[in-house]
């Protein structure tokens, strides 16, 4: 259960602070400690991210692991572990007069940092000392993978390298022990993210209903994002809405719906506190699918039920993926699209002609939950590696299911111009693919439906309100 701490500098002004219990920052961070043994580990919080000019920013957006850790949702921080001395440190800056002026009375660092159970802060500069001491000791600085321009060059200059040389004093001790943490989701961030799902369902509720001809995918995409934002923060990843659903990540939005296409809508929100929801679903713009639409769309539907119904604790996803692909298989060649023996079309790849991508990613404070420190970090393990088969390369997380896991299952069928050429010149497995009766299909698009599941201890769940995800129901809500 999350709460909301204030503090109240001034009659007519107010900062509120969302997060967790003290413990909950104070456990995990002792958790990290135990794992991680020794040395310094160093949590980095991201800056402001200017948008035009120095002072007209993006919307802030705070380092998940220092979220996770350290749960304080502002710019300009660092968080310190001395796990040799069993010391805490925060690193960062009170605000000054003029900061109060434009933004309102704010928090000393000292009693932020006494929120989440640390009892030692200093001033930002201190900590290029610190390291350096550190470092001068011979002691261990384990840090994590820098994704954002700021945090390389802080990063260089605390470790005294090159940029282009960071990779190689990456602590991947540090990343796998932060994977074993954040990848099993306790019930606080399962109510948050549960959270994000009820703005994410009247996300993908009201594109349905703004879905007809003559509506410019631009005006819902904007719709959407509204929605998000008054859910409590902001979209956990670009939207992805377009008639053209078979560009898989199509964010461009300029186009004006026409009668008998299908409408693609892959988008999700975040919490207040940053958790993550991310659902897709595939409509009809003429409100009823058409004959042709309908039959793919229940073959899309079938895997994604298919992977419900048989995802539990300890099944590999790499097997619900293989799963996903057989029942997409079999329905096309029930459709004449594909033909031959399904299981070897899927042992050779044939399936990926139409589902080019992986089955689904873990998800949680980030929409691809962790995926900065690397996919196979998150996705894989020493027992399961990636293959290198087209498509299958693809899947972002492969390894064994887990109880508290929070998973996608969003299979999909496509038609990719460009993919199709490429392979029938080429003869790619032409005994499976028909490929005269594809290119009938070149005008369709694509399907997605994705859900978000959680692992239980006897199978799994879909979280949240559940999106009108069957014909009859999508049509419906469409007609209301």
């Amino acid at each position: 259960m999350s709460y909301i701490s204030s503090f109240n500098r001034a009659a007519c002004s107010k900062t509120t602070i969302i997060m967790f219990s003290t413990q909950v920052y104070t456990d995990r961070r002792n958790k990290l400690k135990k794992g991680v043994k020794s040395g310094i580990v160093l949590l980095l919080g991201n800056s402001e991210s200017p948008m035009s000019y120095a002072s007209n920013t993006y919307h802030y957006r705070q380092d998940s692991s220092f979220l996770y850790f350290f749960g304080l949702d502002s710019p300009g921080l660092a968080g310190v572990l001395d796990i040799d001395n069993n010391e805490e440190f925060l690193f960062g800056n009170d605000f000054d007069l003029d900061d109060i002026i434009w933004m309102g009375s704010q928090p000393k660092l000292a009693d932020r940092a006494q929120m989440v159970g640390v009892s030692k802060t200093k001033a930002f500069d201190k900590l290029y000392k610190f390291i350096k001491k550190a470092r001068k000791q011979g002691r261990k600085v384990h840090f994590l993978p820098p994704y954002r321009g700021d945090n390389k060059i802080l990063l260089s200059k605390l470790m005294d390298t090159s940029v282009d040389k960071l990779a190689k004093k990456i602590s991947e001790k540090l990343i796998k022990e932060i994977v074993k943490l954040r990848e099993i989701k306790d019930t606080y961030e399962i109510e948050e993210i549960n959270k994000a799902i009820d703005t994410g369902y009247q996300m993908h509720v009201t594109a349905m209903k703004m879905a007809k001809p003559g509506v410019s995918e631009q005006e819902i995409a904007g719709f959407l994002e509204g929605i998000a934002a008054a859910g409590g923060n902001m979209v956990s990843f670009p939207i992805i809405l377009s008639q053209n659903g078979q560009t898989l990540h199509n964010h461009l939005h300029n186009n004006t719906l026409d009668e008998g296409r299908l409408m693609l809508t892959d988008a999700g929100a975040e919490s207040p506190m940053h958790y993550a929801s991310d659902f897709t679903r595939t409509v009809p713009v003429s409100g009823k699918y058409s004959q042709r639409q309908r039959e793919v769309y229940e073959i899309v539907l079938r895997a994604n039920t298919e992977v419900i119904k048989q995802s539990k604790p300890g099944v590999l996803y790499r097997d619900m993926h293989l799963l996903a692909a057989k029942t997409i298989a079999t329905g096309l060649s029930e459709l004449g699209l594909m033909k031959g023996n399904v299981d070897d079309a899927v042992q050779n790849g044939a399936h990926a002609l139409f589902m080019p991508h992986g089955l689904g990613h873990m998800m949680g404070l980030d929409v691809h939950d962790m995926e900065n420190f690397g996919e196979d970090f998150v996705g894989y393990n020493k027992k399961i590696k990636r293959s290198d088969q087209f498509g299958l390369a693809y899947l972002r997380f492969a390894k064994e299911l887990k109880v508290g896991h929070v998973i996608t299952d969003e299979p999909g069928i496509y038609f990719i111009p460009e993919l199709l050429a490429n392979w029938r010149a080429d003869k790619i497995n032409a005994d499976f693919i028909n490929y005269d009766k594809v290119e009938s299909y070149l005008d369709f698009g694509g399907i997605r439906i994705e859900d978000d599941l959680l692992i239980t201890d006897d199978g799994c769940i879909e979280m949240g309100k559940k999106i009108p995800k069957t014909v009859a129901e999508v049509e419906k809500t469409m007609a209301e």
